[in-house]
């Protein structure tokens, strides 16, 4: 044979057993990382079953197929050589490394046609031609390989069983999380900050609590324990109650105590006093309103000397705060009493026009109601009449003014208010000044700025108590069982005992199928289903007005309130008398939701 076609023959020859031992080889690799992945995924699925994530489990097997890419990958990164190959073949064809000797040759130089090159070939050649690859070919499985089939049925098994049931874990009271998206309530508190405070301190505390509701609301956006926002509302609640209960506290309670006395010293404030003394200036607010919108001019004019006696006396005894209240509230009076003035006067003086008798009706409405909603509907119906009036009429308009305040010389100011609308009727600028008067009467509050203040507070108030609803209510179960909020898990509802410790069914009949009884039940007609109705308030605080004690006070009884020098001595024999506790005492006792009939008890104690 020539050396030539030796040559030629010996190399497709030795790459074709070169393919088959790489080969070989690279499925060994594959099918051990193939092992490897599967026995991960095993692993994988075993925990995502015992921690109920199905989601876990099935995407487990991908473990499997990326073990054996891995395989492959290392295989190729650990491909043998040429000369590996012909090693290994001379070692199990027992040729005496003639293989790689022939190898070795080629890769010198395919050009040499040289004899003993030739030979070396001829003989690597006719070794591999007569050889068996069943003898030569490498071990393709291993021990590790044995985990291929069980890894599999594990996967299975995984697969197919059921995952295991949750076990019920009871979380310590309060550390469920709750996230609320929008909360109202709180809303409501963070208006505040736009509530025209009564002092500098005041806004100051004002704008805190303004802050800490916005920043309550950011936290349960995102999310929070429901012990930390409960306990958060609730600072926010008692920040807001000592708030409302700020003015004439402390040190000016004795000033705040001695306006009161001077109220109640008048039957007609009494009521107001009253108010004052229980820190709800609304109400104080409605008590002036109705007397200021009363027709008896004597009325308000002892209303508003009671009122300038309660400021002084609050000055006195060291509560400026309450003063300034008390006259701010005088100011009030005098602008709803120049306004209900003003519209009774015309509307008399309107008798008889068109529109008259709905006017006169609704002039009855404001001295029955005496409130300031019926004198800002008055003055918008009187508007709208006047509006329809003739020359004519309103030329017979201002002569009949003229002859009232002729009428009521008596009274200089309500002769002189006749005359300005008289003369207001003569003109044609007059004429639509009064009527855009009567027009912005229509739409004015005379409202106290500390009437105002308490009914953002109460507002806040009653925010911050459907906050604190709306947080309860987040973690409980609902009425299909399932928890509402973030809460998780289901609660199981005891069934009510009847009087002998025997359990009911709820069905209806009066615990008919109960068990462990041995009383009668109800067979009655009425509904036994158990249910109770929805409580339809807002609150649970207690708001009962119960009635004045009209006891005298103890004797011995101080009459006024003293203070202090620093040095001084006592130069008035005591009495025993309690009150010299009464303003921190009675203070204390204001701000707790006691009933009123017992802080009437404890006034009789502490108020002079």
């Amino acid at each position: 044979m020539a050396p030539g076609p030796v040559l030629r023959g010996f190399h497709p020859l030795f790459e074709r057993w070169a393919r088959r031992v790489r080969g070989r080889l690279a499925l060994r690799q594959a099918l051990t990382g193939a092992a490897i992945g599967l026995v991960l995924s095993v692993m994988l699925a075993a925990l995502g079953w015992k921690t109920r994530h199905a989601e876990v489990r099935s995407l487990a097997p991908i473990l499997g197929a990326v073990g054996l890419m891995a395989g492959l990958v290392a295989a190729r990164r650990s491909r043998w050589s040429d000369e590996d190959v012909a090693l290994y073949l001379d070692q199990r064809l027992d040729t005496e490394e003639t293989i790689a000797t022939a190898v070795e040759l080629e890769n010198q130089s395919r050009d040499d046609a040289s004899a003993t090159r030739a030979v070396v070939v001829t003989k690597a050649t006719a070794a591999l031609t007569a050889g068996a690859f069943s003898k030569a070919r490498p071990r393709l499985l291993k021990p590790i390989h044995a985990l291929l089939p069980l890894a599999t049925a594990g996967l299975v098994v995984l697969a197919r069983v059921p995952l295991p049931e949750a076990k019920a874990s009871v979380e310590p009271p309060g550390t469920t999380k709750v996230q609320i998206a929008q909360v109202e309530g709180l809303d409501k508190i963070a208006q505040l900050a736009r509530v025209q405070a009564r002092d500098d301190a005041q806004r100051e505390r004002l704008d805190k609590i303004s802050k800490d509701a916005e920043k309550l609301r950011e936290e349960l956006l995102k999310g929070m324990e429901k012990r930390d926002a409960q306990d958060k509302i609730a600072r926010l609640r008692e920040a807001i109650s000592e708030e409302r209960l700020s003015l004439g506290s402390g040190e000016k309670r004795a000033g705040l105590e001695s306006a009161v006395s001077k109220l109640e010293e008048n039957e007609l404030t009494k009521r107001a006093g009253k108010a004052l003394g229980d820190h709800d200036l609304e109400a104080v607010d409605k008590e002036m309103e109705r007397i200021a919108n009363e027709r008896e001019h004597a009325d308000r004019e002892l209303a508003k000397k009671s009122l300038d006696q309660a400021a002084d006396a609050a000055k006195k005894n060291g509560a400026p705060d309450v003063a300034k209240a008390l006259e701010d509230e005088r100011k009030a009076m005098e602008k709803r009493e120049a306004r209900s003035d003003k519209l009774r006067d015309l509307a008399d003086a309107m008798k008889g026009t068109a529109g008259g008798d709905e006017l006169k009706s609704e002039s009855e409405a404001l001295d029955r109601k005496g409130s300031d909603e019926a004198a800002k509907k008055l003055a918008e119906s009187m508007a709208k009449a006047l509006e329809k009036l003739t020359p004519e009429e309103r030329k017979r308009l201002a002569e009949k003014l003229k002859d009232m305040s002729k009428q009521k010389s008596a009274t200089a100011g309500d002769a002189e208010q006749l005359k300005e609308l008289a003369e207001d009727l003569s003109t044609p600028e007059g004429q639509k000044k009064l009527e855009e008067q009567l027009k912005e009467m229509a739409k004015d509050d005379a409202e106290s700025s500390e009437a105002k203040r308490q009914k953002s507070l109460d507002d806040a108030e009653q925010g911050a108590e459907g906050a604190e609803g709306d947080i309860g209510k987040q973690g409980k179960p609902g009425q299909d069982g399932q928890a509402q909020g973030n809460g998780q898990g289901t609660q199981s509802v005891p069934m009510p005992h009847n009087a002998n410790g025997g359990s009911s069914s709820g069905n209806g009949k009066g615990g008919e199928k109960g068990t462990g009884g041995h009383g009668s039940h109800d067979e009655g007609t009425g509904d036994h289903s158990g249910n109770s109705g929805v409580v339809d308030a807002k609150t649970l605080k207690s708001r009962a007005h119960g009635p004045l004690n009209k006891g005298q006070a103890m004797p011995g009884s101080i009459t006024t309130f003293v203070p202090g020098k620093a040095g001084g001595t006592a130069n008035t024999r005591g009495t025993g008398d309690l009150r010299v506790v009464g303003p921190s005492e009675v203070d204390g006792v204001e701000r707790s939701d006691v009933p009123e009939e017992y802080r009437e008890h404890v006034r009789q104690y502490f108020q002079p």
